[in-house]
């Protein structure tokens, strides 16, 4: 797959799986901040997903979500962390992780592509980064 490509469905998947799990837990939240800011969350995911579409599309590729096995995986796993605990505590932890395993990813995919992927898409990878680095930071005041 060419890098564009890659990097830019990562960002498409990526963005998928916030959108879905933070729709998921503002349905089970009942704490009026941690919904504020999961809100703002959604809105962040939700623009990466149409940007990382539009450059695909723009650029000749088709968008390759996610499949249903990672799908009904992830609501589940949400469903049982959050069986017993509904805290905003244990959210902002379960968000903390999977944001934790998106910086990863994303640094690793751009030392991957940055000789061979156009500046845009690397432009786009890099601020998903950030916006995973600083939703980090804030989901620390829920802890």
């Amino acid at each position: 797959m060419n890098a564009n490509a890659e990097l830019l469905n990562y960002v498409y998947q990526n963005s998928q799986m916030g959108v879905d799990t933070i729709q998921q837990l503002m349905e089970i939240s009942e704490d009026l901040p941690f919904k504020e800011f999961l809100e703002k969350q959604l809105t962040g995911y939700e623009e990466f997903h149409k940007r990382a579409r539009r450059m695909l599309n723009q650029n000749g590729y088709d968008e390759k979500g996610l499949n249903t096995f990672e799908k009904v995986k992830t609501y589940f796993m949400v469903n049982a962390q959050t069986m017993n605990d509904r805290s905003s505590s244990n959210m902002a932890s379960m968000l903390i992780n999977g944001s934790t395993m998106g910086i990863i990813d994303t640094v690793k995919k751009l030392h991957q592509y940055e000789h061979d992927a156009e500046k845009d898409s690397i432009k786009l990878m890099e601020e998903l980064r950030e916006f995973e680095e600083k939703s980090v930071e804030k989901l620390k005041e829920f802890l």
